[in-house]
C-alpha cells in the first residue's frame, strides 16, 4: 500500500481543509470529495487502501483515506473520502503536486498518537515540527 502527499494550498490549520470541502462533498460517486491534478499517479494501483495526507506550514497535520482515480477532462479526479482525520504531526518539506507517501513515514492518526495526543497543541506542534513526537 502506498499513500500521498499534497500541499493544502492557503490553509493554516486541518480544520480548514473539511470546511473547504464541505462546499463540494457529495459531488462524486458515493459521497466522494473530488480534488483534480493535472497528471494522474502513474502507481495508483498500489494506493488501494492508502490515505493522502495534507501538508500545512511544511507539517504533514491530516489525511483523508483514498476512494480512487477517475479521468476528468483531460486531467486527473482523486477521489477522497470525505472526514478528515488529524495526525500526529510531522515535518516535510513542501512541494508542488503530490508525492508518494510510504506506511512507514506515514504519522499516525492524532487518536493513535498515545500520550502525544493529551499533549497541549502549541507544544505538540513545536515537537512535531522538530521530529520529536
Amino acid at each position: 500500500m502506498l499513500h500521498m502527499s499534497r500541499v493544502a494550498f492557503g490553509c493554516t490549520e486541518w480544520t480548514e481543509i473539511a470546511e473547504r470541502q464541505a462546499q463540494f462533498a457529495g459531488r462524486g460517486p458515493d459521497g466522494a470529495v473530488i480534488l483534480t491534478t493535472r497528471n494522474g499517479p502513474t502507481r495508483a494501483a498500489e494506493m488501494a487502501g492508502g490515505s493522502l495526507f495534507w501538508i500545512i506550514k511544511h507539517r504533514i497535520v491530516a489525511r483523508q483515506a483514498l476512494v480512487g482515480f477517475r479521468p476528468l477532462d483531460g486531467a486527473t479526479a482523486i477521489l477522497l473520502h470525505p472526514p478528515v482525520i488529524p495526525t500526529l504531526a510531522s515535518a516535510r518539506r513542501s512541494h508542488q503536486g503530490w508525492r508518494y507517501l510510504t506506511p512507514e513515514d506515514a504519522p499516525p492518526d492524532l487518536a493513535d498518537a498515545g500520550d502525544a495526543a493529551a499533549l497541549p497543541p502549541e507544544l505538540a506542534a513545536k515537537l512535531g515540527a522538530l521530529d520529536l513526537i
